[in-house]
């Protein structure tokens, strides 16, 4: 649900520090918001400050959230630390590999090249085909 940036209250919160968000800001630019805020009924901030901070200061008006109701205050506070507690970064390991597949995606070897443009020709083809003569 789309709710206005304006219209959210932040109260108390766990989390003191918001770290450095120009990341998260340049995230935001480039790939929208993966993972909703979570508010209650009263527009009340839940979990994903961050989040939210990140898209006030880029300018946003509007911001996706998910509403969970009937939470007393003590439930709340559970789902701000659980979900900031379950996060798990990656290795060490994990992220070279992460990078070293995105590297190979956005710079693919010459055989990979012509492997995907014969893929594309054929492609083209059968849907040539198939737009003349019907399904």
């Amino acid at each position: 649900m789309l709710v206005n940036v304006e219209d959210i209250k932040v109260k108390k919160r766990v989390r003191k520090d918001l770290g450095d968000l120009s990341p998260l800001k340049d995230s935001l630019r480039t790939y929208g918001l993966m993972n909703p805020i979570t508010i209650n009924s009263k527009n009340q901030l839940i979990a994903g400050e961050r989040r939210l901070e990140a898209a006030k200061e880029i300018g946003w008006t509007k911001i996706n959230a998910n509403v969970i109701d009937n939470l007393d205050e003590i439930s709340q506070l559970e789902l701000e630390i659980e979900e900031n507690n379950q996060r798990k970064e990656f290795t060490q390991d994990e992220l070279i590999e992460g990078y070293k597949r995105l590297d190979r995606l956005r710079n693919p070897t010459i055989f990979m090249r012509i492997w995907k443009a014969i893929v594309r020709f054929f492609t083209a083809i059968k849907d040539w085909f198939l737009g003349l003569f019907g399904r």
